[in-house]
């Protein structure tokens, strides 16, 4: 496994591939990073990893300081995997001057995360189109755990016709259910064992639409109710459309519930998708 941090080294180095899949990352991985780059080798012989900490989708209050940075483990790991080759540039490799050129997101970028982060999807869709534009892969895989970032993605790839397969990766989780995330270190003990209940109360939503129940609001209300009474600030439960993330219709057969939700000072995203019974 090559480490490469320069972009002319990345780009000698990929002249001779024929087919590159892409895992991009920030860093601090864990087994649901792992499970994206096991889906990219499937799609090519050479895959590649990058491990960059975006400055430009956190905001000034958000954790990008202590955001944890964990280079030497990753590249263990990642070599471990199997993957050719890490792309782990510093700052000004990827912004050798102010970034004045921003990717403006369609309003979806507003709702659900962009609501509660402004600005973020616009950092998320300005650093992936430059990382897509260095490493000219002909696949990437983004993990649906960050679903709406996986839907915007696609879009910007359908609308700026770029060369690229987009593939979805399953969330990988705990084995009682709490979604694999790099800010679960965060957790102390007690939250560790509270921040289930993310799970189970997106997993009571979804069976309960399956076996016919239409009153989405109720069915969203009442799980913002339980995480609530349990010491969690809700930022948002909705139900929506899974290829648009417009608000769910009562006929609408393929849905996805969206959570996110702050328990002590750690906030944790989720989401299952849903299929409508009759």
């Amino acid at each position: 496994m090559e480490i490469i941090t320069d972009i002319p080294a990345l780009r000698a180095r990929l002249q001779r591939e024929s087919a590159i899949a892409f895992v991009p990352t920030m860093g601090n991985l864990h087994e649901g990073h792992l499970s994206l780059v096991r889906l990219a080798q499937k799609k090519a012989d050479c895959v590649v990893a990058s491990i960059f900490v975006n400055r430009l989708q956190f905001a000034p209050s958000e954790d990008f300081d202590q955001y944890p940075r964990t280079l030497a483990d990753d590249c263990k790991l990642l070599q471990n995997q199997g993957v050719n080759v890490v792309f782990a540039p510093d700052e000004k490799g990827i912004y050798p001057e102010p970034q004045e050129f921003l990717l403006e997101p369609p309003p979806l970028a507003n709702t659900l995360e962009g609501e509660f982060r402004p600005g973020f999807f616009r950092g998320v869709m300005t650093v992936v189109l430059k990382l897509f534009n260095i490493v000219q892969p002909q696949v990437t895989v983004f993990g649906k755990k960050d679903y709406q970032q996986l839907q915007l993605v696609r879009a910007m790839v359908r609308q700026l016709n770029l060369p690229l397969e987009i593939i979805a990766g399953e969330t990988a989780r705990a084995s009682d259910g709490l979604a694999l995330s790099s800010r679960n270190r965060y957790l102390g003990s007690e939250e560790r064992a509270e921040a289930v209940r993310l799970h189970r109360v997106l997993s009571e939503i979804k069976h309960a639409v399956g076996a016919g129940n239409r009153n989405f609001l109720q069915l969203c209300k009442n799980a913002h109710e339980n995480l609530a009474s349990h010491g969690w600030e809700v930022d948002y439960i909705a139900l929506q459309q899974r290829d648009t993330l417009a608000p769910a219709g009562v006929d609408d057969p393929d849905l996805v519930v969206l959570a996110a939700a702050r328990l002590g000072k750690t906030r944790l995203i989720d989401n299952l998708e849903v299929s409508a019974g009759a």
